[in-house]
């Protein structure tokens, strides 16, 4: 049932869904807008935002659907039940093939994911939420975020100075192959690898936080927000000189500053459509009701239509892009680009069948 929601933050989450899958499905990665594009090492672009957008409102739904909930054993299984079917998705995506022999071998396994790193955050912040106060979370995130900087940046490896350059000169990326081995994105790299978890922890701690504002803070919400988000961006800017900004390796400055942009626009968009009840947006409503859902049908289908040859050269997805794109427009980037959003229109339009037909899938 459509009860209890909040709208700006249901839109929010979805417009973030819609942006994952505009970034991961490109006509071809050959040829992308700069701006849909992660940062090659240093540094965000707008795509580097989505991510940690996700884990965010993962935080603020946390504050809402926990706030009353009692800390017995019953809470409790539903966190680690929800965690363990979000991981096994992630697993399942990473494990799948679509043809014989429908899977892949162990050892060819990748274990860290997007899924993964969902679940694994979201059981950590739900039972943080459940057993710690406002003030007891915001000492653990900054107790994280300047340990995992001197971490990274002061305790030697293998007896030199640590580094933040690539893999496999800094922790981070060092302790994913000790633990995974081969199981990693690259074998000596992982963008969500377990180390860089703990960061990420703190991005949904920060997402609880400013949920319980939404919640509790009885006017002035969008001061409140704005103020917040601003100063995030500049701690984390600041920040950005001592230990730089960088999504692979999740650093705590990254943290801040997609906090801070995640708080500005939430703020913007809560203010817009909750205190002035406008329908800005509303169409993301519908995505972000079945957020994980349909995150995890887009990749599915992806992944199989680029892995199915229809012929001895294409694959149903190079068909289909070919086909009904580049015959018809002569600019390779707005040709790969429209095929994304082409992808996307198809999934915006599947949450809202689900919507209108009160499906609500809870993973």
């Amino acid at each position: 049932m459509k009860t209890n929601r909040v709208a700006s933050v249901d839109v929010l989450r979805g417009f973030t869904i819609a942006a994952m899958i505009l970034v991961n499905t490109p006509g071809t990665w050959s040829h992308v807008y700069a701006p849909l594009l992660h940062a090659d090492w240093h540094g965000y672009t707008p795509t580097d935002l989505i991510f940690p957008f996700f884990l965010f409102i993962v935080g603020i739904s946390i504050s809402f659907a926990y706030k009353n909930k009692p800390k017995n054993s019953k809470t409790y299984k539903k966190i680690i039940i929800r965690s363990l079917k979000i991981i096994g998705l992630g697993l399942f995506l990473n494990w799948f093939l679509p043809y014989l022999p429908f899977f892949k071998s162990f050892s060819e396994l990748r274990i860290p994911g997007v899924l993964q790193r969902i679940g694994l955050v979201f059981f950590i912040a739900a039972i943080l939420n459940l057993n710690f106060k406002w003030k007891t979370l915001l000492s653990m995130a900054v107790v994280i975020l300047i340990g995992y900087w001197l971490w990274l940046g002061f305790v030697p490896l293998h007896g030199e100075p640590p580094t933040f350059d690539r893999a496999p000169n800094n922790w981070a990326n060092y302790l994913d192959v000790q633990i995974f081995g081969k199981h990693n994105y690259k074998p000596d790299y992982d963008p969500e690898g377990l180390l860089s978890t703990l960061p990420a922890i703190v991005s949904s701690i920060l997402g609880i936080l400013i949920g319980k504002i939404l919640t509790n803070a009885k006017e002035n919400k969008l001061v409140i927000l704005s103020v917040l988000g601003i100063v995030m961006i500049v701690l984390g800017t600041v920040w950005d000189i001592w230990f730089p900004i960088n999504k692979a390796l999740w650093t705590s400055s990254f943290v801040l500053v997609t906090a801070g942009w995640a708080t500005l626009i939430l703020g913007v968009v809560h203010y817009i459509m909750d205190v002035k009840k406008i329908k800005f947006g509303s169409i993301f409503k519908y995505v972000g009701s079945n957020a994980i859902v349909i995150y995890f049908m887009s990749s599915f289908i992806s992944k199989t239509f680029g892995m199915i040859q229809i012929n001895e050269t294409e694959s149903i997805h190079g068909w289909l892009y070919h086909t009904f794109y580049t015959s018809f427009i002569s600019i390779d980037k707005l040709a790969s680009m429209l095929y994304a959003l082409t992808v996307v229109a198809f999934y915006v339009l599947l949450g809202y069948i689900l919507y209108k037909r009160n499906i609500f899938i809870k993973v």
